[in-house]
């Protein structure tokens, strides 16, 4: 199967230029990806663009790493408000942490090897009349005003600040085609808009035709987009989203979905997605194919040992291990994603009192009835006496209590 093929195959391409199939499975080119540092870290949809970056340059292709430390610093227009402009040394700041998360994604050696940019570097000295006369004058506004995210703000206003954001992205596709030759720019759907005007940009500017390719947002089935877990937005920095949550939330991927996760997110071959698929639809409950991506994901963005910890730590959450084995740190990031309660100490509380706040038994009643019927836990062990006083020695990692009805049910008392 061809390079454009395969990424058809797996749903990697939404809209593309004419002839990029040609293009890609031709001789070598070089192509970009940016990432605006608009947030400490990247998120899961950026993920999906590191993914493919490394898929292109697997093919022979060479990948440049654009992190905005510009653009970063106005942001692209969104939907429904203006951004907060965020000052200057937090930005650098995030470029940095930035730097380093999507170095780790291609590889820096040899004859495709990829080139690390900042576009602060050309826009820094870059003056406002240079700006309007160089890059301004190939722009007619009718089009600018034409764009989704512009037209759904026109009402509500949109700065010239954001409005011009489209201006400063075509500018990098222009300085990096004359730098390193780059003839094609990807990134998601939602910037298909910014990523043509630089293609055509290039073509006013210079003559020369290069390409554009544009990914499909990845939502849940409903249309929803992905992104959430108990404790917020799926982030690549393991301080932000723990390895654990980050195995978590693709291991609880929707059966509907799970085909093409594993086609956009994971380089497993179409006849081991296949058989999964396969095996999915024989035996949801098995959900071999959830923990094949949830695996691989986890072993790519954080490593091995960290994947093998967070199931670990899943195994013993659900009463298949020992909570006394996990260390602090996993113990209280699986936690997190749990129903929880906090309380500031021990007190005079009661098994009774960790099970009913926990909120998983829905009552004090509905504690004392799971009990008689053998089916609530504290700690992996079964609950006998509701009535027993907690002590220190009930304490995991010296702050939490594990609470579990049944085999799937588990909640969590934090105790500060």
């Amino acid at each position: 199967m061809s390079l454009f093929a395969d990424l058809t195959w797996r749903g990697l391409i939404a809209h593309s230029t004419e002839n990029l199939a040609t293009a890609l499975d031709g001789e070598p080119i070089t192509f970009y990806i940016g990432f605006d540092p608009t947030a400490p870290s990247l998120h899961m949809g950026n993920l999906l663009q590191l993914i493919l970056a490394r898929r292109l340059q697997e093919a022979g292709h060479r990948p440049i790493l654009l992190v905005g430390g510009s653009t970063g610093l106005i942001g692209d227009p969104r939907q429904s408000s203006e951004r907060n402009l965020n000052p200057l040394e937090l930005v650098h700041s995030w470029v940095e942490r930035i730097r380093e998360q999507v170095e780790g994604y291609v590889s820096f050696e040899g004859i495709n090897g990829a080139v690390m940019v900042n576009n602060y570097d050309w826009t820094v000295g870059l003056s406002t009349l240079d700006f309007l006369r160089d890059i301004g004058k190939h722009f007619p506004i009718n089009r600018m005003l034409d764009r989704e995210v512009v037209r759904a703000r026109l009402e509500s206003g949109i700065s010239y600040t954001e409005f011009s954001y489209v201006l400063l992205q075509s500018l990098d596709y222009l300085e990096l085609h004359r730098r390193y030759g780059a003839t094609l720019q990807h990134g998601g759907s939602d910037q298909w808009g910014n990523i043509t005007a630089g293609v055509e940009l290039i073509r006013r500017a210079t003559g020369s035709r290069v390409h554009a390719l544009a990914t499909p947002l990845i939502t849940k089935a409903d249309g929803e987009k992905y992104g959430k877990t108990a404790s917020g937005a799926i982030w690549l920095d393991p301080a932000m989203t723990s390895p654990y949550a980050f195995h978590q939330f693709f291991l609880n991927a929707e059966d509907s979905m799970i085909g093409h996760l594993l086609r956009v997110f994971t380089t497993r071959s179409r006849d081991e997605i296949e058989d999964l698929e396969r095996q999915s639809a024989e035996a949801p409950h098995l959900r071999a194919a959830q923990r094949v991506l949830a695996d691989d994901l986890t072993d790519l963005v954080h490593s091995p040992a960290q994947r093998q910890a967070a199931t670990v730590a899943a195994q013993a959450i659900f009463g298949q291990g020992e909570l006394a084995s996990l260390d602090a740190d996993t113990l209280l990031a699986a936690t997190a994603e749990l129903p929880s309660a906090t309380w500031t100490g021990l007190g005079e509380r009661s098994v009774l009192d960790a099970l009913a706040d926990s909120g998983i038994f829905g009552s004090r009643s509905g504690a004392r009835r799971a009990v008689t019927e053998g089916g609530a836990y504290l700690n992996n062990q079964r609950v006998t006496d509701l009535e027993r006083a907690l002590t220190a020695d009930d304490l995991l990692a010296g702050s939490v209590i594990v609470v579990r009805r049944g085999r799937k049910t588990v909640g969590a008392i934090r105790v500060g």
